[in-house]
């Protein structure tokens, strides 16, 4: 029996895989060479000095979180408008009273200014009634002070004397001084005078006596 014969195939396959080994070796060696220079020139390059610190970054601020959007506010219930129309009726009510009051109070300050004033007023006019009346008084007094003098004039005198001036006096003073004389000084008078003018000093002098005093 003789010897197998290797197969070609696969020693062509094993020989291809060796060559390309090869290659890629030295393709890595070439690119590899660059790097190594560039490794070397920063290595013998000189050192720069260092460099001031750079100021420190603030850090960010937290942004503000996000408002969340805001809900659709639902309708109010009957109870609660009712409860609103409500207290808006008693505002009212309560605004409507007060401002009557004050109207109330306002007039009763007016009232009692005029009830002062017109106390005021009936006090001068009572005191002006009173000083009138004082006057009246004493104006009476001497009035009637004259008419006494007057009379004692008369009384005085001759009655035949006397009846010549009253027959020419005149009538509303003739009825004073009669009507304050005594009777037993004017009926001696007054049958001295004529008969004529005695009966009508008589007439007047009743006239004068039942007229009511004022």
């Amino acid at each position: 029996m003789g010897m197998p014969r290797p197969r070609l195939l696969p020693l062509a396959i094993i020989g291809m895989v060796a060559l390309m080994g090869v290659k890629l070796e030295g393709l890595l060696d070439r690119d590899a060479a660059p790097a190594r220079l560039v490794s070397q020139a920063v290595a013998s390059a000189p050192t720069p000095p260092p460099a001031a610190a750079a100021p420190a970054t603030p850090p960010a601020r937290a942004e503000a979180p996000a408002t969340p959007p805001a809900r659709a506010e639902a309708p109010p219930q009957p109870e609660v408008l009712a409860e609103r129309a409500v207290l808006e009726a008693l505002r009212a009510r309560r605004a409507e009273i007060e401002a009557r009051e004050a109207a109330i109070a306002q007039r009763e300050m007016l009232i009692a200014a005029a009830e002062r004033r017109l106390a005021d007023r009936l006090g001068e006019l009572n005191a002006l009634r009173q000083r009138l009346e004082a006057e009246g008084r004493q104006r009476d007094e001497r009035t009637e002070q004259g008419w006494r003098q007057l009379v004692r004039l008369y009384e005085g005198m001759r009655p035949r004397d006397a009846a010549g001036i009253f027959d020419e006096l005149e009538m509303a003073v003739l009825i004073q001084v009669v009507d304050r004389m005594r009777e037993a000084k004017a009926a001696p008078v007054l049958a001295a005078m004529r008969p004529e003018r005695a009966r009508l000093v008589t007439t007047e002098l009743a006239r004068h006596r039942s007229r009511p005093l004022e």
